[in-house]
């Protein structure tokens, strides 16, 4: 098996870089990609034990990009040199993250809720804090029973304290993601909310922008839906991947790494048909 989308503590996963490393090793998993939302702070420390286990790693970022409707993730997969361009975007995004945090705690605090930021980030110390560091924040407050409770009541789009994720612009991101050696993959095109026959045009127009892949199977999608995104992704010059987007067992139950839709184990043929031959062609330029 492979999976090539997966998080660590280093952005919002459960388990930290190493520990994601060992729980692949542990469900077979022979490539395996991290792919922290807006940061690449655990690629090192993942990369070094991916090589004490034997596992074929792939260094990559999940990057939020500025859309009017949905959710507009871009994957980097196969980074090398971290880029200047990639430092300022992730730089940006940083700062967008705690604006936000600091706007959703001072929301909760205005309502009489006693929540205090500081106090957020002595609970974890981690340079990427998101809503489920939040949720568990919250948890720990006795403010809620459940993580996923806090996100149904509180922090979802539409609730009281939910507050918009800043993004960057897709130019840029491809831009940067290219400047550091890798290749742009739209995660789980779904999340963008359109209509199916809406969505072709905005790939073929996503294609022309120098997304060269496309995540048609996440754990998010119907079967049927992958396999109807993967014939669309054929037709417009697309490669194909497939990625378990894992945070941890415990923040999930629903997405288990190295499996992606319909439960389905993630197939090779994601690595060594799809994204190697990519990965090569952008090395020998």
């Amino acid at each position: 098996m492979i999976d090539l989308h997966t998080h660590s503590t280093a952005s919002d996963g459960e388990l930290t870089p190493e520990q994601l490393v060992l729980h692949a090793q542990t469900k077979g998993i022979s490539v395996l990609a991290l792919t922290d939302h807006d940061t690449v702070a655990g690629l090192d420390r993942a990369e070094k034990q991916a090589a004490e286990c034997g596992i074929t790693f792939v260094r990559g970022i999940e990057l939020n990009i500025e859309v009017n409707r949905g959710e507009f993730h871009l994957l980097g997969l196969g980074l090398g040199q971290i880029s200047k361009s990639l430092d300022k975007l992730i730089a940006k995004l940083q700062a967008g993250r705690e604006d936000r945090n600091r706007s959703m705690i001072s929301k909760m605090k205005a309502d009489g809720l006693p929540v205090d930021y500081d106090e957020l980030l002595q609970m974890f110390s981690l340079p990427c804090l998101g809503r489920p560091h939040i949720a568990a924040y919250m948890v720990e407050k006795n403010i809620v029973k459940k993580r996923q409770q806090a996100f149904d009541k509180y922090l979802a789009q539409g609730r009281p304290y939910y507050v918009d994720r800043e993004g960057v612009d897709l130019f840029d991101a491809v831009e940067a993601i290219n400047d550091s050696g890798g290749i742009p993959v739209l995660a789980h095109p779904l999340s963008l909310y359109l209509s199916w026959g809406k969505l072709e045009p905005v790939l073929a127009d996503h294609f022309e922008s120098g997304i060269r892949g496309l995540e048609a199977w996440h754990p998010g999608t119907k079967v049927g839906e992958a396999i109807r995104l993967e014939e669309l992704a054929r037709k417009l010059g697309f490669f194909v991947t497939g990625g378990s987007d894992f945070h941890g067992e415990h923040v999930r139950a629903d997405r288990r790494i190295g499996h992606t839709a319909g439960m389905k184990k993630i197939e090779d043929r994601f690595w060594t048909d799809e994204l190697l031959p990519n990965l090569q062609k952008m090395i020998q330029k």
